[in-house]
């Protein structure tokens, strides 16, 4: 048996590694950065990258890299070895302070969004202090920021870390309020990470799922996830071996995976982590997509994870839990057990309510992608339009507020609802609303939107923004007030009147919500093109600015960034189609009418009535044409896709996208028709179903 505690962390230059190798000044000043979030003192910088160099070369690393989040979603290095040449054709391995703390990629080729030009080359990556070095492979990698030579942002960790500072000044500014004395206050992540893993074999022979992520085309297997039987079923020996490694390879580089289970579709799992920073969090989950994708290769599996890689089954997400906790470990969204504790987890939920209200947009920017626009609403993910569910209970004391009338707490005593006197509000007091995008789970919030295959940077950045926002206009009308408790009273009962069309606890998938959604004003953005419009909404651009986020030319980037990843997207996916319709499955149904077609011939000429064949190559004949006309009419469509990125987007989701499924309802209907093994491609059935 592994020794678990021994093995986890390993590979991690961590709080005892530093504390065992650094000199007691040097551990103290970097924890210190660590912890307060303060800059590092460039003095010390040497030291730490002797101490990581040597213990990286005893773990067999022989290289470095800034390891970075650029827009791509995905991560990037460069590899520099320790190497150092000292004469006489020897070296040595050095690594100096100037090394960790800066590095110079090559910036051309990373997505800008035109905040610079493609022939200026220089970028910088910062190391990021708050995040640990790590090794991978043979490679210390160390987590950096990464901006242009004219210090525009050009990743996804600068501005969340941004995020992270902005919600904590607001939120010590109120929790002063409250006669606490916190430093610094954190947003804590649990993000779950949904997956498909199917046969290594199956998948190069679909040139869909190579280019595109997802099946293109497949007709509906005899069976799919209508028996439940998957869901938290035994998990397959050959899946349990690449978990069982998954969690080795994770742990050693300090990941909290924790849960492990078959999902609601067959050949879906989800793996589930410990909460931490949201900074911690985001780069273990970047890290663990990655390893997901090498470990499933070590055992003849592809892990998928595509928001819809099969039609007709559940799609794969990665739910946000969040969760805001003090330096002294209190989490600010446990409703607590006293009248002060409610108070202050009142106002907070206010906050939280408000900010969602008010960009609503923002949020479902923030999980906007060609891939989920397809799970979103559809077999277990919750719907386009954002709301959240607080369950009946913390329902039925907002509604008392707002009302100003006694709250009845089921089975147990009645009392007037002013702040001072809420009863405590015990967690898990309803069921979970699984249709539900953001929904309070009893001490955090689970946003649920996020698709499989995101950096969760952009979900929390938005979200940590947004609730900072709120909480400074808080703290701003409250530290005036001359009676804190009066105005406390006035105002959490005054945002939670203007912001209670936000709350839904009914059915997020019935069309009387998207009725009723409507009457309350909310927005319904099914696609990622409208929902992209609004990202630079006067609104959205103030709030960002206020907050010290993004300038308006950094937003505009992210904006035209996502809109040319969508167009490129589907633009890969109808080409992709074009593709399998031409040289796969037109020249299949062919054939085998084909050799129908021989066989009626040679029984008519024996004498042997054909009827039944002969009907056959009718309906194959007239569906091969009506396929034809489909694919023809997707050339057409992919010709006339306008340059301008907005308009472009649009076009896509309102012609080539419908183009594609016309095309591919007439060829999943043929692969019924047509016999297996002239199929020229695994079937749902062989992809889902495997051994």
């Amino acid at each position: 048996m592994k020794n678990v505690p021994e093995m986890f962390g390993c590979n991690v230059f961590g709080d005892s590694t530093m504390r065992e190798r650094l000199p007691r000044d040097v551990y103290k000043a970097l924890r210190h950065t660590m912890l307060n979030g303060t800059a590092l003192n460039p003095q010390i910088a040497d030291s730490v990258a002797s101490a990581m160099k040597d213990w990286a070369v005893e773990k067999g690393a022989t290289h470095y890299t800034h390891w970075f989040q650029p827009m791509t979603g995905i991560t990037a290095e460069k590899h520099d070895a320790f190497i150092s040449p000292i004469g006489e054709g020897k070296i040595i391995m050095e690594f100096s302070g100037k090394e960790l703390i800066k590095g110079e990629p090559d910036a051309s080729s990373f997505p800008s969004g035109g905040l610079r030009a493609t022939f200026e080359a220089r970028g910088y990556t910062a190391w990021d202090p708050t995040s640990y070095a790590f090794i991978k492979d043979d490679t210390l990698c160390i987590p950096t920021a990464f901006c242009s030579y004219t210090g525009d942002i050009l990743d996804k960790k600068t501005p969340l870390l941004r995020s992270m500072e902005a919600i904590s000044r607001q939120a010590v500014r109120v929790l002063a309020l409250f006669g606490k004395n916190v430093q610094r206050v954190l947003t804590t992540v649990g993000p779950e990470q949904e997956y498909f893993l199917i046969s290594k074999e199956d998948y190069q022979k679909r040139p869909d799922l190579i280019l595109t992520g997802r099946t293109l085309f497949g007709a509906k297997a005899p069976k799919g996830q209508e028996m439940d039987d998957h869901y938290f079923g035994s998990i397959r020996p050959r899946v349990k071996r690449f978990m069982n490694e998954l969690d080795e390879e994770l742990w050693k580089l300090g990941i909290y995976s924790k849960t492990e289970h078959n999902e609601v579709a067959p050949g879906q799992h989800e793996m589930a982590p410990i909460f931490t920073t949201a900074n911690l969090a985001t780069d273990h989950n970047q890290l663990t997509m990655e390893i997901m994708r090498r470990v499933a290769n070590r055992h003849g599996l592809v892990c998928l994870l595509h928001e819809k890689p099969f039609e007709g089954v559940n799609g794969s997400g990665k739910h946000n839990n969040w969760s805001m906790s003090t330096d002294h470990g209190e989490n600010l969204l446990d409703p607590g057990t006293t009248p002060k504790d409610n108070a202050q987890f009142l106002l907070f939920l206010t906050a939280v309510i408000k900010a969602v209200d008010e960009y609503q947009d923002l949020l479902r920017i923030s999980v906007a992608s060609a891939g989920n626009d397809h799970r979103l609403g559809a077999n277990e993910a919750p719907p386009a339009i954002v709301s959240i569910y607080v369950g009946d209970d913390l329902g039925a004391v907002i509604h008392s507020i707002i009302e100003g009338v006694a709250y009845k707490q089921d089975g147990k005593k009645t009392m007037d609802i002013g702040v001072t006197t809420l009863p405590r509000i015990p967690r898990d007091t309803s069921d979970r609303n699984r249709t539900s995008p953001f929904a309070f789970t009893g001490n955090k919030f689970e946003f649920r939107m996020p698709g499989s295959s995101f950096n969760i940077a952009c979900t929390n950045i938005m979200l940590n923004s947004a609730v900072a926002d709120e909480l400074m206009q808080f703290a701003d009308e409250l530290e005036k007030a001359d009676e804190f408790e009066t105005a406390l009273n006035r105002l959490i009962r005054r945002e939670l009147t203007a912001h209670s069309r936000i709350l839904f606890n009914g059915n997020g998938y019935s069309d009387e919500w998207t009725i009723e959604a409507a009457r309350r004003g909310l927005l319904n953005l099914p696609s990622t093109p409208e929902a992209l419009i609004h990202y630079t909404d006067q609104k959205n651009v103030e709030m960002f600015a206020r907050q010290g986020i993004y300038s308006y030319q950094e937003m505009r980037s992210r904006q035209d960034i996502t809109l040319e990843e969508y167009a490129k997207t589907i633009h890969i996916e109808a080409m992709t189609s074009l593709d399998m319709l031409d040289k796969m499955i037109i020249p299949a149904c062919i054939e085998y009418s084909g050799e129908i077609a021989k066989g009626v011939a040679a029984k008519m000429q024996i004498g042997i009535d054909a009827a039944g064949e002969k009907k056959t190559i009718e309906i194959l004949t007239e569906k091969t044409a009506q396929l034809m006309t489909a694919r023809d009419d997707l050339v057409e469509a992919v010709a006339r896709e306008p340059s301008d990125l907005i308009e472009r987007g649009l076009y896509q989701h309102e012609v080539v996208i419908p183009a594609m499924e016309r095309a591919r309802a007439i060829a999943d209907d043929l692969e019924h028709r047509v016999a297996k093994k002239y199929w020229p491609m695994p079937t749902y059935a062989d992809l889902l179903f495997y051994i």
